[in-house]
């Protein structure tokens, strides 16, 4: 009796989204799982692809992670794990303006960065090269997303997400500008498998969500880290409000706040027929700041602290992991805290490190790296800089 009840629950709250939302929102009702699932309980499907996500162990290791700025001795700098959280509040947002389903918007929210190597951009671009050298397909963080939540949480099973969400957390990105988008493509495995495929081909090709609800995620992100990366550089002294271009201060503001409010003001007045973007002229705004954000910042060699040391890192332990698995160093970590709880099956030995490595936090990965004599050294950005 208790488990109806709980069906006849879902059941309402699945009734009440067809009354609530928009025509243009993604219905929990109509969510796709790879492998069906007789599941019993209250919760629309998405609303658990969020607590699954929230309850990995991918998820915990957020809170390790570089954003941007990595290696500095500054306790309020923005790690991965705040970033997730204020992109899913400001799509969240968006999304309840125009009537759209909040919990799809927060699985891929909470999801969409879940990929993310140590250090950031430089990590996954050192691995991507780690990658070709060893034969392995490009490695780009919003694969390996997708490849964590599909093939190595649960013990190598995954958690069985639906499509809606798994591609938002494929289409995320947030560095192409868009000034406006629209969703495309059918709902299913077979679309989604091909859209992994072209990016794993092709890095530079450009995807876009199936839902609207991975089109406001997309937005979204952009929005989040923006102005963000801006008060971050502030904070450690590598530039000066000042320094943000005059166009950007006077159309979208000069602190991280006021260019948040600014932007979703503008994407919410512009409404959602089928589609959603920003103005023309907010959208110009929004190009020249990300250069200046390019420019003054994520290019910046001040923000990057012994990054040879880190690649040399990388390279190391790479090799030193390999020769593990090749010996079958059982007491070794690679054995004890994936091997053991993933399981290698079929997988490549070289696959099998760069999924361990990808999945490191910035402190254990400079743990490892000490042990094969890769000393990186945390500093400032003023002494980095000179400053």
């Amino acid at each position: 009796m208790a488990q109806d009840q709980l069906a006849q629950i879902k059941k309402r709250l699945e009734s009440e989204e067809r009354h609530r939302l928009s025509p243009l929102a993604c219905l929990s009702e109509t969510a796709v799982r790879r492998e069906p699932e007789l599941r019993q309980g209250h919760r629309p499907d998405f609303a658990v692809d969020t607590d699954r996500i929230l309850h990995s162990r991918a998820y915990t290791r957020y809170i390790d992670k570089t954003q941007v700025f990595y290696l500095v001795k500054n306790d309020h700098i923005t790690h991965r794990v705040l970033h997730v959280q204020l992109v899913s509040k400001i799509a969240r947002t968006i999304g309840r303006v125009f009537s759209l389903n909040e919990d799809l918007i927060e699985a891929i929210a909470l999801g969409h960065d879940i990929g993310h190597p140590p250090f950031g951009h430089d990590g996954e671009a050192i691995l991507h090269t780690l990658a070709q050298q060893h034969g392995l397909p490009s490695f780009q963080h919003n694969l390996h997303s997708v490849r964590l939540l599909e093939k190595l949480e649960q013990h190598g099973k995954g958690c069985n997400l639906t499509v809606q969400v798994l591609d938002g957390i494929l289409c995320h990105d947030g560095e192409i500008h868009n000034r406006s988008l629209r969703p495309q493509g059918d709902i299913s495995f077979g679309h989604f498998e091909e859209k992994c495929q072209a990016k794993a081909e092709d890095r530079s090709v450009a995807l876009l969500p199936m839902t609207m609800e991975g089109c406001v995620v997309r937005l979204a992100d952009t929005i989040s880290y923006i102005g963000r990366d801006i008060e971050d550089a502030i904070e450690l002294g590598l530039v000066q409000r000042e320094d943000i271009p005059p166009l950007c201060q006077q159309v979208l503001g000069q602190t991280n706040g006021t260019i948040v409010y600014t932007l979703v003001a503008d994407l919410v007045k512009g409404g959602c027929e089928g589609e959603i973007g920003f103005s023309p002229e907010i959208s110009a705004a929004l190009v020249q700041l990300k250069k200046f954000n390019y420019q003054h910042i994520y290019l910046n060699s001040a923000i990057k602290p012994d990054l040879q040391a880190v690649r040399h890192g990388f390279a190391a332990l790479f090799d030193r992991y390999l020769e593990q698995l090749h010996n079958q160093e059982s007491a070794s970590v690679i054995f004890q805290k994936f091997h053991d709880t993933i399981g290698q099956g079929q997988r490549a030995p070289q696959r099998f490190v760069l999924d361990f490595i990808a999945g490191m936090t910035d402190d254990f990965f400079l743990v490892e790296a000490a042990k094969v004599g890769c000393k990186v050294r945390s500093t400032s950005i003023a002494e980095q800089s000179g400053k």
